[in-house]
């Protein structure tokens, strides 16, 4: 009797090949990217340091998704670097609708702010330079969307600041919230921005005014929703 020759094996691909592959097959079956996005966008990798913090073609898609879906009058934004989110959450949004955006960095002005006010939306971003635990109390707004891309040792404080002032029913989607895997990772248990997200992970999940997911796109994105009465 004759034996088979056994089936050859499939090659394995390497899961780092396999993980850029799977990002650019991504990348090209969604909606392409604005056009003027995608000049801020190549404009913060050339001129910025930490281009990364930057949302990107994906994250933006998805903020631009999430405003037609959720239809909202007024976002606010805690972090606006490039500006890139802040347009892409204005880009899907209705006429009228309007983002207000806070960096407490001072010196991202100069790049950020001829970016906002050139945008073909730019009527529906409003940039503020400051503080926002100081100046979100004085200025009297409920919001239907809320979206965090700021310092990451103090969301939860940034969770407690925004709740208040984030109308029932409405959503707060918070960035980088898998710290690129730093979260399961021992060797940053003494890291602050690390300690910071996972306590905002443990704070957002156990909340009971609150229901959450996590999304694990990107660096991780997660979806808050605030209820209506607490269960």
């Amino acid at each position: 009797m004759m034996k088979k020759k056994p089936t050859p094996l499939s090659p394995v691909t390497p899961h780092a090949d396999r993980e850029e592959a799977l990002a650019d097959y991504v990348l090209t079956h969604i909606s392409p990217e604005d056009e003027y996005l995608h000049r801020l966008y190549r404009a913060t990798q050339t001129q910025l340091l930490y281009p990364r913090m930057a949302s990107g073609h994906l994250q933006g898609r998805l903020l631009r998704m999430l405003m037609q879906m959720i239809r909202p009058r007024l976002v606010l934004e805690l972090g606006t670097f490039s500006g890139y989110s802040a347009l892409a959450m204005a880009s899907g949004m209705e006429a009228g609708g309007r983002v207000i955006t806070f960096e407490v960095n001072d010196e991202q002005e100069d790049f950020t702010r001829p970016w906002l006010e050139a945008a073909p939306y730019e009527a529906r971003v409003e940039m503020i330079v400051g503080d926002a635990a100081q100046v979100l109390p004085t200025l009297g707004i409920v919001f239907d969307v809320a979206f965090i891309d700021a310092n990451k040792r103090d969301y939860c404080d940034y969770f407690e600041l925004v709740l208040p002032y984030l109308r029932p029913g409405g959503f707060l989607i918070a960035d980088n919230t898998l710290w690129d895997g730093h979260v399961v990772d021992a060797a940053y248990d003494r890291d602050a921005q690390t300690l910071g997200i996972r306590a905002f992970n443990d704070l957002v999940a156990h909340d009971p005014r609150v229901e959450t997911v996590i999304l694990p796109l990107r660096d991780g994105l997660t979806l808050i929703r605030k209820r209506y009465y607490v269960v």
